[in-house]
C-alpha cells in the first residue's frame, strides 16, 4: 500500500448492502485496502464475499459492533482512513417482537464505532465516517410528497426509532468534535445478496419454491424502490465528495406498491420459473402488521445536483437482473433456508 491507496473498514460487510458494496469496491478500484468486520448473526453470510477471500486486498474479521471490548481489541489497530458504517439490524418485523437488540447494535454499537473513529480522527488519519441510514427514520407520507433531508424525524417503529438514534448520534460528532461525518438515507434496497426475509426475495423464492405469497393487508403500502448496486455507487460518491456533516437522500423515484411488486415477480416467474405458472394464484393477504407506515419516497435531488450522481440501472433491467440471479444462484439461498451456511462460517473463523 502507498500513500494514495484508499483504506476502507466497512461494518456489516457480509449482509445485503455492505457485501454489495465491498463487490463495488474491489471491483472499482484497483489500490485499495477494505477492512470487513461483521457479527456474523442470521443476516451476515460469509459466502456473499466468497469470490474475494483469496484477495490480499480485503481482510475479514468477526466482530460484533456492540461489544465495546471487541471493537477495540480488533479494530483499534487497523490501518483504515475511511469508515462505511453498514451493520445494523434491519428488518421491521423483528423489532417488533425483539427491540433490545435493536437498540443494542444500532445505537451503541453506532457509538462505539464513532468512539473508535474519533480516536483515527484524534491522530490525523481520518477522512471520512459514512453512515448509511434509512427513509423510514422519517416516519410515514401521505398521497403526496416526498422525504428531503430537511424533513422531521417521526419514526414508528423500533427499528426506525434505532436508526433515528444513530442518526443523531453521528451528526453530534460532526457538530461535537468536528469529525468528517455524512450519513445518508436510502429508500428501499432490493437485489444480490439479499436476506430472503424482506419483501422481494420472499417473494422470488416462494414462487421457486410454490409457497404462498403472503401481502399484508391489501397490499397498498408504497415503497421507493432502490436497486444496491445504485445505492452503492452513490454511497462511494458520498464517501468522496460528501461534505461533512451533510446528509443525503438516496434513491430514484420509483414509487410502486407491494402489491405491483408482487404482480410484477409473479410475471417475471412465470416466464423465467414457468413450471408454477400462473403465480399470481399464490399471492395471499394477510393481516397488516403494527405501525405498517403507508408509504415513503424520496426526493434525491440534494445529492443529484451537489454531487452528481445518476442511478445507472432502470427498475425493469434491475428486477429482471435479481430475478435471475435468485434462479440461478439456488445454492446460495437454498442454504441460507437450511441455515446450512452457518456452520460455513463457524468453520472459517472462530475468532
Amino acid at each position: 500500500m502507498n500513500s494514495t491507496t484508499r483504506k476502507i473498514l466497512i461494518t456489516g460487510g457480509a449482509g445485503f448492502i455492505g457485501s454489495n458494496f465491498v463487490h463495488y469496491i474491489l471491483e472499482s478500484y484497483e489500490d485499495v485496502k477494505l477492512f470487513v468486520i461483521d457479527k456474523l448473526t442470521y443476516a451476515g453470510n460469509l459466502k456473499n464475499l466468497d469470490r474475494w477471500k483469496d484477495d490480499s486486498r480485503l481482510d475479514f474479521l468477526r466482530v460484533d459492533i456492540a461489544d465495546k471490548n471487541a471493537v477495540n481489541t480488533s479494530c483499534e489497530n487497523l490501518d483504515f482512513n475511511e469508515v462505511a458504517h453498514f451493520a445494523a439490524e434491519s428488518h421491521v418485523d423483528r423489532s417488533i417482537t425483539g427491540p433490545e437488540e435493536f437498540v443494542r447494535t444500532n445505537v451503541m454499537g453506532t457509538f462505539y464505532m464513532l468512539e473508535l473513529a474519533r480516536k483515527k480522527y484524534e491522530q490525523g488519519s481520518l477522512t471520512r465516517f459514512l453512515h448509511v441510514s434509512t427513509d423510514e427514520v422519517f416516519g410515514s407520507l401521505g398521497e403526496d410528497g416526498a422525504f428531503s433531508e430537511t424533513t422531521s424525524y417521526a419514526p414508528n417503529s423500533p427499528y426506525s426509532a434505532s436508526k433515528a438514534g444513530s442518526d443523531h448520534l453521528v451528526r453530534s460528532y460532526f457538530h461535537t468534535y468536528g469529525m468528517p461525518v455524512v450519513t445518508t438515507n436510502c429508500s428501499n434496497n432490493y437485489g444480490p445478496f439479499h436476506f430472503p426475509e424482506k419483501l422481494i426475495p420472499l417473494m422470488i423464492l416462494n414462487c421457486l419454491q410454490g409457497k404462498a405469497l403472503p401481502v399484508y393487508g391489501k397490499g397498498d403500502n408504497i415503497r421507493d424502490w432502490l436497486y444496491v448496486k445504485d445505492h452503492c455507487s452513490a454511497i462511494d460518491l458520498a464517501m468522496l465528495k460528501g461534505v461533512s456533516g451533510e446528509t443525503y437522500n438516496i434513491g430514484t423515484r420509483n414509487e410502486m406498491n407491494n402489491l405491483q411488486i408482487v404482480e410484477l415477480i409473479c410475471t417475471l416467474m412465470d416466464k423465467y420459473h414457468p413450471a408454477g405458472a400462473p403465480h399470481k394464484k399464490l399471492i395471499q393477504f394477510v393481516k397488516d402488521r403494527p405501525g405498517h407506515d403507508f408509504r415513503y419516497a424520496i426526493d434525491p435531488s440534494k445529492i443529484e445536483n451537489q454531487l452528481g450522481w445518476k442511478p445507472k440501472y432502470s427498475f425493469e433491467t434491475a428486477i429482471q437482473e435479481t430475478v435471475e440471479w435468485y434462479i440461478k444462484n439456488g445454492d446460495w439461498w437454498k442454504e441460507i433456508l437450511s441455515g446450512e451456511y452457518k456452520s460455513y462460517y463457524e468453520m472459517q473463523y472462530k475468532n
